[in-house]
């Protein structure tokens, strides 16, 4: 039997085949140059400016920027770029404030893990941190990758018709080949050049909108016209404590840059601090300009795409995340139609494959190394790692698909987050207290990591079901309240028990 293939998605598939071929070639490639287990985890810390940039911030966005805040943009209009004001303000507080303290730290304690660093830190006698933080950190991260799995089953679906099962498959065996292979190196050269596309592609974007405008009408008015809370910065009914407690989500959502393992293990592989001070600026600049671009893309398919009275998910899909993908196709020639088929999987592995070398080396150097068997030679690591980060990766995927069948009605922005979240309450609190405050113990860092655990659960599952207030802890979502209960419990517990080690 015959079956034919379309002229175009000939195009979309010769122009994957070709994003693909070089991931394999990194893939590649890095893996002549990982000698040992330093080299696999934060590649030899010898990273310069550009590839801890734009690898810190194609970690940190992901499928959530491109297919997440373009619906979102699309779905409340302006008041989406309260998350822009959010995440420029934490990422700017990461990388002036922190990272060169972190990297300083890190340096002298010649970590190589985020556990690594919290046990050197508080000279801790026992494993219960480290087994504590790598656990934690496993447990969210395969959430997380969960998440983008299932983001590359949906967008595999929505650009080139696949069935759902098959595109994450198809995406969950390629970013595997490459980390396997190539380890951290191939991740950070990787996350270069995904996040180039990422940022080249969404700041393209607006301005080749502005083309196909409708001159009859101003944006402003076009978009008043359909629906007036479009641009209003304070959401539909304007201004009152409902929206309030939105803005503060939306807000608060860049709070999570502010230690989470994924990012800072980034600072502790630059080659020294003076990259840090030109790195920040790139950081910067990348997340404002992707971020509004995202906000202003999922705006644009308020304005080609509906009219006034329209039901946004039915035209934009759940959350309006098809709003990117319909753009494309309605502004672009199919060549570019199929780069950006490419840029939209870049986000999604630029994350992937930084999570599961994160999650890998805690479980390989935490868990299996350092407490269970510190006998095995830092060689066979290199193996073990690879074994781990397929067993990870299965996991994750096995997950996305039991949540697409089971939960159709999911979104990818709200899926993203909980996992983000989960790492971020359980760590943030931990390292900032940490870099800043003397009087942190080892025991309040247990108490902020578990608190803030829990906390996501809590806030999440529970806490917006209660009758009365519920919709305001569902507008700010879990992250503000599960750290400010994790510093709570840092703070407490080290004032309670200061100085005081524990002992086996």
């Amino acid at each position: 039997m015959n079956i034919a293939i379309s002229p175009t998605m000939i195009i979309k598939l010769f122009i994957l085949a070709i994003y693909f071929g070089l991931l394999f070639f990194i893939g590649w490639k890095s893996s002549r140059k990982v000698n040992n287990i330093k080299d696999f985890f934060v590649g030899g810390k010898n990273l310069d400016f550009w590839l801890t940039a734009f690898s810190t911030r194609a970690t940190g966005e992901s499928a959530w920027l491109l297919l997440g805040l373009t619906g979102l943009g699309a779905v409340v209009g302006i008041s989406a770029f309260w998350v822009v004001f959010g995440e420029v303000i934490g990422v700017s507080i990461a990388w002036i404030f922190m990272a060169k303290k972190f990297k300083r730290i890190t340096d002298k304690y010649n970590s190589i893990t985020i556990p690594d660093f919290l046990v050197s830190h508080f000279n801790s006698k026992t494993n219960h941190l480290r087994f504590l933080s790598a656990l934690f950190l496993s447990f969210f991260i395969i959430i997380y990758v969960s998440a983008q799995i299932d983001a590359t089953g949906s967008a595999f679906e929505a650009f080139l018709g696949w069935n759902y099962f098959l595109g994450a498959i198809v995406g969950y065996g390629i970013v595997l080949f490459y980390i396997t292979f190539g380890g951290f190196i191939a991740v950070v050269w990787s996350d270069l050049i995904q996040g180039s596309l990422m940022f080249l592609g969404l700041c393209a974007l607006p301005f080749i909108g502005l083309f196909f405008l409708n001159e009859e009408l101003t944006f402003w008015q076009s978009l008043t016209h359909i629906d007036p809370s479009l641009v209003s910065i304070w959401g539909l009914g304007g201004f009152n404590s409902v929206n309030l407690a939105t803005i503060v989500g939306y807000s608060c959502i860049g709070l999570a840059f502010l230690g989470s393992p994924q990012i800072f293990v980034r600072f502790m592989a630059v080659k020294n601090k003076a990259e840090i001070d030109k790195g920040k600026w790139v950081a910067i600049f990348f997340t404002f300009f992707s971020d509004c671009a995202a906000v202003f893309i999922g705006i644009m398919a308020r304005y080609f795409f509906t009219e006034a009275g329209y039901d946004v998910e039915e035209t934009l899909g759940k959350n309006g995340q098809n709003s990117l993908i319909l753009v494309i196709e309605f502004l672009l020639p199919i060549v570019f139609v199929g780069l950006y088929i490419a840029i939209i999987l870049a986000a999604i592995m630029s994350t992937v494959d930084s999570l599961l070398v994160l999650a890998s080396s805690a479980l390989v150097l935490d868990i299996y190394y350092k407490i269970l068997k510190p006998s095995v030679s830092l060689k066979k690591l290199v193996g073990i790692s690879r074994v781990v980060t397929f067993t990870l990766a299965s996991i994750s995927l096995l997950i996305s698909l039991l949540v697409a069948i089971s939960t159709p009605e999911r979104t990818i922005f709200w899926f993203v987050l909980v996992g983000f979240h989960g790492i971020a309450a359980s760590f943030c609190p931990t390292i900032i207290l940490a870099l800043f405050w003397k009087d942190f113990t080892e025991r309040g860092a247990i108490a902020a990591m578990i608190s803030g655990f829990l906390g996501v659960l809590v806030f999440k599952f529970i806490m917006p079901r209660i009758e009365g207030i519920g919709i305001y802890f569902d507008k700010i979502a879990e992250l503000a309240p599960a750290m400010l209960i994790g510093f709570l419990s840092g703070y407490l517990v080290s004032r309670l028990f200061p100085n005081i080690p524990i002992t086996k």
